[in-house]
Formats: C-alpha cells, sequence, structure tokens
C-alpha cells in the first residue's frame, strides 16, 4: 500500500465533517478572534451565542490549543462561538459575561489536567502556570471541569452542558485520584454535566451541535460515539456482558454449580441427603446441613431450567457488538477492592479500538440514588481530509489581542510559555501505537494515527513564515505526540479493526506495522526546499525503535533537523521497569546512537542525544536505580531535570500504582497474579530521583546509606569506577537533616578531596563528561560545561 497515496488505513463509516448543511449564523461569517466579550459580539454583528465555551487556559487562537481547534470547527459549521477562558470560579457572574448560550456550554479544563498544571509530582504546588499570561499561577482551580460545569449550571441552569477535554476524557469511569490517594466517582457523576466528549471531539461535537440546533434534546442524544453520560435504566435492544467474561480476574468468590446434585452440594458441606431424585438430580428431602426445604418442590411445581440465549447459540457466536454493552464492576466495588479496580481497567483498555470495541457500562450508587454511566464506543478517527479541514481554518495562530501589552505585542510580560513553545512549530499528526504505560496518549487520542496530507503541513509552514510575527525562519517542530509516527499504521484495515493489543511496536514491533518513513522524510526535505524556511527542528519526542528500521529517515532527520541536541526518552535500562512501560531494551537505543554518530559525523557536526529517564515508576527496585546510575555514569551523562513518575488518570501505571498488580499480564487473587513493587512514599521516591542525580553532592549522604544497605559499599569510593566519592564538600547544601551527621569528616581525607577537587589531574574528564569530581573551595568558578540547562551529557561551554 502506498502510504503517500492513502489517506487512512482505517475504515470509516462516519459522516464527514465537511458534509453537514451549516447553520443559518454562517452569514456573520469568520470572526478574527472568537469573542471573549460583548463589546466584541456587537462589532461582529451578533446579540447572542449559540455556543459559549469555557477552558481554564488563556485563549490562544492556534492549532495546538484545544478550545481554539473546537471554537474554529464549530464556526466553519455556521455557528456563533464564544470564550469565557479562565474566568473567577468563586461565582457564577463571570460564566454570564457573554450572556445565555442558545444550544450548550462547552466545558473544558483546558490542554492539561488541572491536576497536573497546579501540582508536581510530589503534590507540592507550583508557582507557575505555562498557559497563562505571564505564567501567573492559580488561575484556575483544583479538578476545574467539576468546578466550571458547576458555576455554568448555577449560571444558566437550563442550558446543556458538554464536557470535554483531556481531564474529562480520562475520568469517564471511576478512577484512581493521585491526589486524594483515593477513588473517585465518574466525571460525568461528579460534573452533572449532560454530555462528556472524550478523545477527539471534533466529529461527536459537530454532530451534537447540529442535532441541539434542531430542537433534539440533549437527554435523547445517545447514540453518538465517543460520548459518556448518565441513565437509569437500559435501553431495551441491548445485550448485557459482564465484565468477568471478556477478562476473568481469577476467582473472585466461590459460586455454587447450577449442575451439581443436592447430595453434592451436602457432601461439599460435611453434611448428607436423606434422598435424591434420580430422574431430575434434584433433592425432594431435606438434608442434614440445616438447609430443610430450601430445595424441597411444592406440589405442581417444576424444577427450574436453564435455557440457552437465543443470541448465543452456535459455536463462538456472541451478541452482534454494536448492540452490545460490558457491565463493568460499580464503583462501590472499585473502591474498596483492588482487584476489581485493576480488572476493570484492563477491560477499559481492551475496548480501545474503534474496529472493535463495545460500549461500557458502570453503576454507580446504591438503591434509590443507583445509576450507571454509559460510555459508547471510541470515536471513528478523522480522515486525511478531515484532518486537512481542521487545520486549514482561518486561526490567527496568536493569543488573544486581551493578552497584549502596553506594545501590543505577546513576548514581554504578558508571554504565554506555552503558546512560546508552539509559536512556530507544527502539527502533523495525532494519536500514537506506542502504548507506554506511564502515558495517557492513547486512552485520549487513540491508537490509529490520523494523518495531515503533505500539502497541507506544506501550506502552514508557509503561513507560519508570513503572518507569525518574530519569525527568524526556523520551524521548532513538525510533530506530534511522537515525532515519526507519520502515516504508520496497520497493514490491512482488517486486522486494525480487529486488533486489541495495546501495543504496535512492544515487546516488539508488530509484522503487520508499516515503517515505511518514506512520507516523513519527504515533508522534511520539502519544507526545508520553502524560500525563506532556514531550519526545520524536530522537538517531538522521537520513538527511534522505529527510527532504526529506516536508516534514510535517520541520516536525514540527524543532517538537517537538529539543532545540536536530539532527545530521546529510553525512560530506563533494566527489565524489570521496562517491561512495566512496555518500553524496548536499552539495545534499541545503543543502536540508534551508534547510526546517530555516523551520519553527525559525516556531516561534519557536533551533535549530541539527550536521554531521558523515569524515576520510581511501578516495577523498580532500588538495585534497579543503582544500575540505572552506574550506567549514566559509564556512559557521561549527567541528569540536571529528574522526571519521577507521575500518576495521570487512567494510565496502566496508575492502575499497578494504586493496586501493586501487574495488569498486564491479567489480573488474578492467587499467586497466578504478579506483583509489582511499588515505590510510594517520600523518602524512597527521594532516593530514586537521588540515583539520576548521583553525581549532585546534596544526593550523597542518602545515597551512601542506601548503598551500604544494599550490600555496595563498593561503589563508595574516590577513584572513577566509584559511584559516589566517601567525602563531603563543605561548599555543598546537604539536606538539613543530613548537616551535622555527613560534615563530620576526617581532616586527611578532606584535605585529600580538597586536593583532587581544585586540582583535576591532567586528561580527567570534564563536568558533564563522566563522573567529574564536584568544585571544592567556596567561590570557586564552575569547570567548563558544569552549569548547563538540560542534561549535562553535552560538551564544555566555553567561559565568557
Amino acid at each position: 500500500m502506498n502510504a503517500l497515496v492513502d489517506v487512512s488505513f482505517f475504515p470509516r463509516h462516519a459522516k464527514p465533517l465537511s458534509s453537514y448543511r451549516p447553520f443559518w449564523a454562517k452569514r456573520f461569517g469568520t470572526a478574527p478572534f472568537l469573542p471573549m466579550s460583548r463589546e466584541e459580539m456587537a462589532q461582529l454583528g451578533w446579540d447572542s451565542c449559540d455556543i459559549v465555551l469555557v477552558t481554564g487556559d488563556a485563549y490562544v487562537d492556534h492549532p495546538s490549543f484545544g478550545m481554539a481547534v473546537i471554537g474554529r470547527t464549530l464556526e466553519a459549521q455556521g455557528f456563533r462561538v464564544g470564550i469565557i477562558a479562565q474566568p473567577d470560579w468563586q461565582s457564577a457572574e463571570p460564566f454570564k459575561a457573554l450572556g445565555k448560550p442558545n444550544l450548550f456550554w462547552g466545558v473544558t479544563a483546558g490542554n492539561m489536567d488541572s491536576m497536573i498544571n497546579r501540582y508536581t509530582a510530589d503534590r507540592k504546588i507550583r508557582s507557575d502556570d505555562a498557559y497563562t499570561p505571564g505564567a501567573e499561577g492559580n488561575r484556575r482551580p483544583d479538578r476545574a471541569a467539576i468546578v466550571y460545569s458547576q458555576r455554568c449550571r448555577e449560571a444558566y441552569k437550563e442550558v446543556p452542558i458538554v464536557l470535554g477535554g483531556i481531564e474529562g476524557s480520562l475520568r469517564r469511569i471511576a478512577h484512581y485520584d493521585y491526589w486524594s490517594d483515593k477513588v473517585r466517582r465518574s466525571i460525568v457523576v461528579d460534573s452533572k454535566c449532560d454530555l462528556l466528549l472524550y478523545g477527539n471531539a471534533e466529529r461527536a461535537l459537530v454532530e451534537i451541535a447540529h442535532r441541539l440546533a434542531a430542537r433534539e434534546p440533549v437527554e435523547r442524544i445517545t447514540d453518538v460515539r465517543g460520548t459518556a453520560f448518565v441513565q437509569r435504566h437500559a435501553p431495551e435492544g441491548w445485550f448485557e456482558l459482564d465484565s468477568t467474561a471478556v477478562d476473568q480476574p481469577g476467582p473472585v468468590e466461590d459460586h455454587i454449580n447450577p449442575y451439581q446434585t443436592t447430595s453434592e452440594q451436602a457432601a461439599a458441606q460435611g453434611g448428607s441427603c436423606a434422598k435424591e431424585d434420580a430422574s431430575n438430580s434434584i433433592a425432594t428431602s431435606a438434608c442434614s446441613t440445616g438447609a430443610t426445604g430450601q430445595n424441597e418442590l411444592k406440589n405442581g411445581e417444576k424444577p427450574l431450567q436453564f435455557m440457552p440465549n437465543p443470541a448465543l447459540q452456535g459455536k463462538g457466536k456472541r451478541p452482534p457488538p454494536e448492540r452490545t454493552v460490558i457491565r463493568l464492576p460499580s464503583y462501590e466495588q472499585v473502591k474498596s477492592d483492588p482487584v476489581l479496580y485493576a480488572h476493570a481497567n484492563r477491560v477499559m483498555h481492551l475496548e480501545t479500538n474503534p474496529g472493535n470495541a463495545r460500549a461500557l457500562v458502570q453503576a454507580h450508587g446504591e438503591g434509590a440514588t443507583a445509576r450507571d454511566v454509559w460510555l459508547n464506543p471510541p470515536p471513528i478517527p478523522l480522515t486525511t481530509a478531515e484532518m486537512d479541514h481542521i487545520f486549514d481554518l482561518p486561526y490567527a495562530r496568536s493569543p488573544h489581542p486581551r493578552y497584549a501589552d502596553e506594545h501590543g505585542r505577546h513576548d514581554g510580560a504578558t508571554k504565554i510559555p506555552a503558546w512560546e513553545v508552539i509559536r512556530f512549530s507544527i502539527n502533523i499528526m495525532r494519536g500514537c501505537f506506542g502504548g507506554c504505560t506511564f502515558c495517557s496518549i492513547t486512552e485520549h487520542e487513540g491508537r490509529i494515527i490520523q494523518s495531515r496530507s503533505e500539502d497541507s503541513i506544506l501550506r502552514e509552514i508557509e503561513d507560519v513564515r508570513d503572518k507569525v510575527q518574530g519569525f527568524t525562519g526556523t520551524i521548532s517542530d513538525l510533530g506530534g505526540p511522537t515525532a515519526n509516527m507519520y502515516r504508520l499504521g496497520c497493514r490491512t484495515p482488517e486486522i486494525e479493526a480487529a486488533c486489541r493489543k495495546p501495543s504496535c511496536v512492544y515487546p516488539g514491533i508488530c509484522q503487520n506495522l508499516t515503517t515505511n518513513h518514506d512520507p516523513l522524510i519527504s515533508i522534511y526535505k520539502k519544507g526545508r526546499g520553502i524560500k525563506g524556511i532556514k531550519k526545520i527542528l524536530i522537538g517531538s519526542g522521537l520513538r527511534y525503535d522505529l527510527a532504526i528500521q529506516s536508516p534514510e529517515y535517520v541520516k536525514e532527520l540527524v543532517q538537517h533537523h537538529v539543532g545540536g541536541y536530539l532527545k530521546i526518552a529510553p525512560e530506563h535500562t533494566e527489565a524489570g521497569p521496562l517491561t512495566k512501560m512496555m518500553k524496548p531494551g536499552i539495545g534499541n537505543y545503543d543502536k540508534f546512537k551508534v547510526m546517530f554518530e555516523k551520519y553527525t559525523q559525516e556531516a561534519g557536526k557536533k551533535q549530541f542525544l539527550i536521554p531521558y529517564f523515569i524515576a520510581a515508576h511501578p516495577g523498580t527496585s532500588d538495585e534497579d536505580m543503582m544500575n540505572l546510575a552506574i550506567w549514566l555514569k559509564k556512559n557521561g551523562f549527567r541528569a540536571d531535570q529528574v522526571q519521577t513518575f507521575y500518576p495521570s488518570t487512567m494510565a496502566t501505571a496508575t492502575a499497578m500504582y494504586h493496586t501493586g498488580i501487574n495488569t498486564l499480564k491479567g489480573v488474578h487473587r492467587d499467586e497466578r497474579g504478579e506483583k509489582v513493587d511499588v515505590v510510594r512514599g517520600e523518602k524512597r521516591r527521594r532516593l530514586h530521583k537521588a540515583f539520576l542525580r548521583y553525581h549532585d553532592p546534596n544526593n550523597w549522604p542518602l545515597l551512601r546509606d542506601a548503598l551500604k544497605a544494599m550490600g555496595r559499599a563498593d561503589l563508595i569510593g574516590n577513584g572513577k569506577h566509584h559511584l559516589i566519592p566517601t567525602y563531603q564538600p563543605l561548599s555543598g547544601q546537604c539536606h538539613k537533616g543530613d548537616k551535622a551527621k555527613y560534615h563530620v569528616i576526617p581532616t586527611m581525607a578532606l584535605d585529600q578531596a580538597r586536593a583532587n577537587t581544585a586540582k583535576p589531574k591532567a586528561g580527567a574528564q570534564t563536568a558533564g563528561r563522566g563522573a567529574g569530581k564536584p568544585a571544592g573551595k567556596a567561590g570557586a568558578q564552575p569547570r567548563p560545561g558544569q552549569i548547563l540547562t538540560q542534561h549535562t551529557g553535552l560538551p564544555p561551554r566555553k567561559q565568557r
């Protein structure tokens, strides 16, 4: 199959976005910016908004910002769309700024989950917000999607609320919440929204908008893919399948075998039965177990007979998937039972392929308060033509004028950091089939890659060149969730629609996956050939196990699209954590490194790989982190920024973190279930981070204790083969609790340490390459390369 011609690998059975009859308000034309005030509405000639979007981010009219994409998509359908960005949530008044929406509210917490946006991995409040002018913090509430929905309901009670965005998408069923350390209900229940849209929402939102515009009640819109809602009663004509029939969680509780005779049941309980009816194996007299009368047949009554379901007759026949709903364990069950939580999470991940996924239902509440959260199957991915339609809309590609400084610019005091990062970048695709367990991209955007056409991407490069203020000729990125999955997918639609694998590249690259990088190479070459384009860099994460399948791609990338440093993410070196991450072995990194250095040398350049690693991931032992630290030192890397595992909602690794069960290998209560070593508590998480920053004197006291406890005191010493030294420099800033204990050092050892640091031996490696000793005397100038902003596996920088 020619990937340059084919628009999609996935068979589509969905109404194209461009096929709807535009709403009557299309006569008003296109707005330069979607209005954020009544004054702007008046300038456009509007008396009201059909749809009001509420977002936790500042409004940037750029296709990398979700609200801009949704707003422009709805505008293209003829609707009048207004935006309320980062409202004061203390009352409902700010939510009335644009008046009552004619059709519905569209609510999102923003491009990021509000809890991840506000808190670090150690649950500490961040001081800044990259999606706010001037990076000002505290401009959105915790769990913003819930708070905004409540305020919208207070403002105009009768207006339907449609909730979307990544925060809602990843909380569509009962989920473990890292920040409160408990299982929370579906956000559909907590927000009291009318509809939740999960995943890429353009297709579902356009259909819902037109149906609401046609005066269809929102409670009747229950058949749109990619939506979730609350209902009291199951609809007619559906077959309900227990989730244990999809994925057996092992013995949960003992059930009586309906085919056992009464005497066999009594014998199993240590009793006996007086008499048994030989013809139907049902007891007609009481058993000595004390169950007198329970199994007796009264006069004229017939024994209960189990009748087969006609829909299930025939070998291996199941109900039609389009009319089947899988019932997950209820919120009350998964809240109190880690095994059932792991089981529910595993089943949910099995039902994510739009080609074969079935609807899911999960009960919340008991008795009079009981209701079901119903999840329709995932949305059908967009075709290439639809992707082009979305990205070719008339974005202003800059923040709203409201955020401009006194000079009318956006790159001063009011700069929005997130916009600055993507200002000159271009998104070429969506989705990721990597399946990394710590990442939630797949749960949100899906496994199936949705790619734009080459022409659309080249047009956007020209738009950036011609329209974006401050452009100097360098495109900062051509990518997406992954830099090199453009136009990759399954060889045939039939295989893709039937597949249930969580990853196409683990434990190895699937034989049915195309790895042809030619379409991407073509875009790179044509893009850098456009007049006025000096350089195109690749800033998105690179999947190097795919890249090594195409040496031509690696050559093109290394020789023309690397700006000195290329970031890749092996995440770890040891098999234990890598198997829990579903990441390839470190051997793939070594192969890519050889290719990278070969083509770098051929080009006569000095370029360097910057590997990233995760500390404290489920399945990571202290020994694993020690071995990673040894690898880092051996290869001359010093991490200045450390990434600690962050249990993001709905990710597979988060289920492991909460339950201690490896959900990748099946869930069982007995010894068949694999337990996972979970890194909990500040002390152990701090230790794992310390191993990644083995070169930091602040971490040496902690590492010394740990290495001695692990029986690896041989790694403590002042030689090149040691991981950390025996001395503690007086200039080092130790943790408060460690100062008194570790500054008591023999004078001779301290003098020798000072001599070693003050006068490094000739030929010794500089800081940033290898072990390098810390600066010794207070006030001494750092050696070349010691002060760097990213990772310090880099060459020394010249001191000015």
